[in-house]
């Protein structure tokens, strides 16, 4: 199911991403990852029940709370946190539950195919998408934040 097509297929077609346990904190892996899919053309909706609003987007405390279809579920949890939100994803009738960096639950995966939803796991959005469709250079990143140049205040 992860294939290069299918990924390049789910990256292109499915646009409006709640995006789960979403941090504000701009060195966070969740922030970056949603603020590049947001430069790209994405739209991004926080799930985080401790804000109110991330990356000048309506943050909601769970998925069931966002008003509007969402098409990719991007989950920023612990494995053993995923099934719950499997259940609401199916609940909201998203088409995709996708499982960044690290985060692999088989038994929820499985659950999610059951319904009839896509499923990514151990991936990152914004590494594929850069991977497919150019957004990073050659080693990776391209965010400007790393450097080889010396600071002036070096």
């Amino acid at each position: 199911m992860e294939d290069v097509k299918t990924l390049r297929r789910i990256l292109r077609e499915n646009k409006t991403i709640a995006v789960v346990g979403l941090s504000d904190k701009w060195h966070r892996p969740s922030y970056f990852a949603a603020k590049y899919l947001k430069e790209h053309g994405y739209r991004i909706i926080p799930v985080n029940p401790g804000h109110k609003e991330i990356l000048g987007e309506k943050c909601y405390a769970s998925l069931l709370d966002i008003p509007d279809k969402v098409d990719v579920v991007d989950i920023f949890r612990k494995a053993e946190d995923v099934p719950p939100i499997v259940e609401d994803a199916i609940k909201i009738g998203a088409k995709v539950v996708w499982m960044q960096l690290g985060i692999i639950n088989e038994e929820a995966a499985k659950r999610a195919r059951e319904a009839g939803l896509e499923v990514v796991m151990n991936r990152c959005m914004k590494i594929e998408h850069g991977r497919l469709f150019g957004g990073i250079n050659f080693i990776g990143v391209n965010r400007g934040i790393i450097s080889s140049k010396r600071s002036k205040s070096a």
